[in-house]
């Protein structure tokens, strides 16, 4: 039971993600409502079938006060960056470079961090992409929340693009 659900606030924005037991829990002690379900699985119990959440809604308005930013993490930038290295392409031995050298003062931003292989990061050293000849594949940038949401997220289901806006991501 891999599956991922929407968890959306009281006025439908898109609040987190959870995984299916807990969307269940919600609902069934009546947190949540049920807004959209899994069209082709359901949880079972031994008399009885309960439709499988996708999104739910929370029937109390959860008040975040900062919610424009996604945390700056290890995972959250190999996230955003598909788990390939940014110089190379390669998806073995990652780890996480600073595009300015923090010898140089480069701060550990998301505007600075890359996902690097070893290989690529050794080589790199203490250098900048320009002076070391390795370009980057993509500019690093600070992903918004809905964006890490719809788009860093992993396979996401059709049904929450309404929530998350229109643009797919596909992925291999």
């Amino acid at each position: 039971m891999g599956r991922k659900v929407l968890v959306l606030n009281q006025d439908y924005t898109a609040l987190s993600i959870c995984n299916v037991p807990k969307a269940f829990l919600l609902v069934y002690m009546e947190k949540a409502e049920l807004i959209s379900e899994a069209k082709d699985a359901v949880l079972r119990t031994v008399n009885r079938a309960y439709p499988m959440p996708s999104i739910i809604r929370l029937n109390q308005y959860v008040n975040i006060p900062y919610r424009g930013s996604v945390m700056l993490s290890r995972q959250n930038v190999f996230k955003r960056d598909n788990y390939t290295c940014q110089y190379c392409g390669s998806h073995k031995d990652l780890t996480i470079d600073h595009v300015i050298p923090r010898s140089r003062q480069g701060k550990s931003s998301w505007d600075n961090l890359v996902t690097a292989c070893k290989q690529c990061n050794s080589r790199k050293g203490d250098s900048t992409p320009e002076e070391a000849m390795m370009p980057l594949r993509q500019v690093p940038f600070k992903p918004s929340f809905v964006v890490f949401l719809r788009d860093f997220s992993g396979r996401i289901d059709d049904s929450w693009l309404l929530y998350l806006g229109q643009r797919r991501k596909y992925r291999a």
